[in-house]
């Protein structure tokens, strides 16, 4: 393909930033349409004196009155197509964004030409809060409208465009001519199968800079375009989701089971958006957001549906066996099938959520219940550090926010893997300074990581540790116990470390219920002893009567166990398939 590119850069009232701008863009020897959108006589005076300057390059289209920069860009994307160009680089003309990222962005078009390639915007601390939080929203909406997370910043106005798709689009399709172009046009390409690349980019506030973002009409406009993309997203739901299906997976990805990981993509830009819901309109705005997010993984996360649907199927059919359990009680149990994975999805969400306004102090102390309070209050008396085994089964997390702000100044360490939600992690540090204090990451749950931990234990530290994960990189660190009627891997890390610090042993669960959260703390072992030669049978005994208390809380609340992948299937399987 002949790669011809060049730049538009839409202008209204920027005499004092052009020249200096143009200066820089000039250096790479691009030729450049500035489309004038009806500026003033002292701005055209400067553009006349630019186009002497640079006659070689530059081509000034005038706008006789103003009409909006998305009418600007399109009429310098059209006049660039028509002179033969295949690509055009857009950029505004205020000098927010960084010209000298222009030849990544040339790279990466020429790498994928039919692709846009988008600014992803890395902001400095002069950045208005009001602008870098509002757009999450807006990236929530197109990620709704387009069925995807490809689009990772919908309103930059630094990006390159492919001229053929792009004019086609113009001239088929009527297009806004104010600043929701910029979402419109890249929704309205998605639509039309076109690809999406990202680059991250510096953008910079001026003290003195020109804006003319409107903080209420162009917010109307943009909430406007946002409904009608919404209804024609609906009505091509069906071939936006049978492209989603045919679309090939590439090679290392068939592990979307973790789903969630999909909202952290985009610098956790859909994190933030949740974040400034829960600030602006509190905790039942942010949570309606999720029925659309979660119906969207229930329809592509093949996956992660299949698995939630194993693992009901598992627990009807244990709990149909199992003499201790009454009718009513299986009754109660989700049928597997649709309805009980989005329910099942939904709840993860939900968790998220709450996870988050619990650091961030949205939840308060009177919507935790405490089932029984003898075995905390014995522990928190005594001083004593304890590790205390969680799981994947509600809202692990809660009491380590609810301990950053006891008045028993407990502290609460977690054992996380090294790859584990790094991203929503280091949202809720962001969120809460504390967060970060007290997450240990470590690869390993063996005796070397136990020397590191004994320190912590003889301050009276609680370490908290999952009791149902096992990352593939310990795959020879596992032994199996019978969970819900079937063999399953669990991680031996959780008991060699209670051998090794010598501690008591505590389970944690905390369930979400119709009056709020309600905390099941009870003790499990006042130590754990592997002798040497008893070791293995020991260790499976001690896992099995954790996934006994497991299926206990499984039971009760099913659709709170968030582990959305074959729970079932040996590590080394995985690893050999």
């Amino acid at each position: 393909m002949n790669f011809r590119p060049c730049v538009v850069i839409p202008l209204y009232n920027h005499k004092d930033a052009i020249g200096d701008m143009l200066s820089r863009v000039a250096e790479y020897a691009l030729p450049v349409f500035i489309v004038d959108d009806g500026s003033d006589a002292p701005t055209q005076a400067t553009l006349a004196a630019l186009a002497t300057r640079y006659a070689n390059l530059l081509t000034v289209l005038r706008l006789p009155v103003n009409r909006g920069k998305g009418a600007a860009v399109m009429t310098g994307l059209r006049a660039a197509f028509a002179a033969g160009y295949t690509h055009a680089i857009q950029i505004d003309a205020d000098g927010q964004h960084d010209v000298g990222d222009m030849p990544r962005f040339l790279h990466e078009a020429q790498n994928a030409p039919d692709a846009v390639i988008l600014g992803a915007p890395v902001y400095g601390d002069n950045a208005p809060a009001a602008r870098r939080y509002g757009r999450y929203l807006a990236h929530l909406w197109v990620w709704i409208e387009t069925l995807s997370f490809a689009i990772r910043d919908s309103m930059c106005g630094f990006r390159l465009y492919p001229l053929a798709a792009t004019c086609a689009l113009i001239d088929e399709v009527k297009l806004p001519a104010r600043m929701d172009f910029d979402i419109v046009i890249l929704v309205r390409l998605a639509w039309r199968g076109v690809a999406f690349r990202s680059i991250p980019t510096q953008v910079s506030y001026a003290a003195n800079g020109l804006s003319h973002f409107s903080m209420v009409w162009d917010n109307v406009r943009i909430s406007r375009s946002h409904a009608q993309l919404f209804m024609g997203m609906l009505l091509r739901l069906p071939v936006l989701l049978m492209r989603k299906v045919k679309t090939p997976r590439r090679a290392g990805t068939s592990n979307d089971a973790r789903w969630w990981r999909h909202l952290e993509r985009g610098n956790r830009l859909g994190i933030g958006a949740l974040a400034l819901c829960c600030r602006v309109a509190g905790l039942r705005a942010a949570s309606w957001l999720l029925y659309p997010v979660v119906m969207y993984f229930l329809l592509t996360g093949r996956i992660a549906r299949r698995a939630s649907q194993q693992y009901f199927t598992r627990l009807r059919a244990w709990a149909s066996t199992s003499t201790s359990i009454s009718t009513s009680d299986i009754a109660r149990l989700p049928k597997p099938g649709w309805l009980a994975s989005y329910r099942h999805m939904l709840a993860f969400a939900h968790s998220k959520l709450y996870q988050f306004a619990a650091w961030q102090g949205y939840v308060r102390r009177s919507d935790i219940h405490f089932a029984d309070t003898r075995a905390f209050d014995t522990l928190v008396a005594s001083g004593k550090g304890a590790i205390v085994i969680s799981s994947h089964l509600g809202n692990s997390d809660m009491m380590r926010a609810l301990a950053s702000r006891s008045k028993h100044n407990l502290v609460v360490t977690v054992l996380t893997h090294t790859e584990h939600a790094q991203r929503f992690n280091q949202a809720l540090s962001e969120a809460n300074k504390n967060f970060s204090h007290h997450v240990m990451e470590v690869g390993d749950f063996g005796p070397q990581t136990a020397m590191l931990m004994q320190q912590r234990i003889d301050a009276g530290e609680w370490l908290v540790i999952a009791g149902d994960r096992v990352p593939a990189h310990e795959s020879g660190r596992t032994l199996n116990a019978s969970f819900l009627g079937a063999v399953a891997p669990f991680a031996q890390g959780p008991y060699i470390l209670a051998h090794a610090l010598a501690c008591p042993v505590y389970l944690f669960f905390c369930l979400r219920e119709r009056d709020g959260y309600h905390i099941y703390f009870e003790p499990f072992a006042p130590c754990i002893n592997l002798p040497r030669r008893e070791r293995a049978q020991q260790i499976t005994q001690w896992a099995q009567r954790y996934a006994a208390r497991l299926e206990h809380y499984c039971l009760g609340t099913p659709y709170q166990w968030f582990n959305f992948f074959d729970f079932w299937a040996r590590p080394e399987d995985d690893a050999h398939g």
